[in-house]
């Protein structure tokens, strides 16, 4: 369920401005991104987990925090990280 430490170090890479940049917003976001898609697999098959659905539910609520709080520092950073993760259409 949890990312495993090489797929954590390649989001860091790819979102982070160093590599030891695991607290910015756009790392978190994209963290949470991966999880929630594992989540969401879990949850095709495992239809009556509903302790993982209320994770997943509170996972979704706090990327949506994260990207506000983006969107309102920096809207050109914001519209990218959208575009990079594919989050919205």
């Amino acid at each position: 369920m949890s990312i495993n430490l090489k797929n954590k170090q390649e989001i860091v890479k790819s979102f982070g401005k160093n590599e030891k940049d695991t607290g910015s917003a756009a790392v978190q976001i994209a963290m949470l991104t991966q999880k929630i898609s594992e989540l969401t697999e879990h949850l095709k098959s495992n239809k009556k987990d509903f302790a993982t659905k209320r994770g997943l539910l509170m996972m979704v609520g706090k990327r949506k925090r994260l990207l506000s709080y983006v969107k309102a520092q920096n809207l050109d950073e914001y519209r990218e990280l959208i575009k990079k993760l594919k989050i919205r259409g």
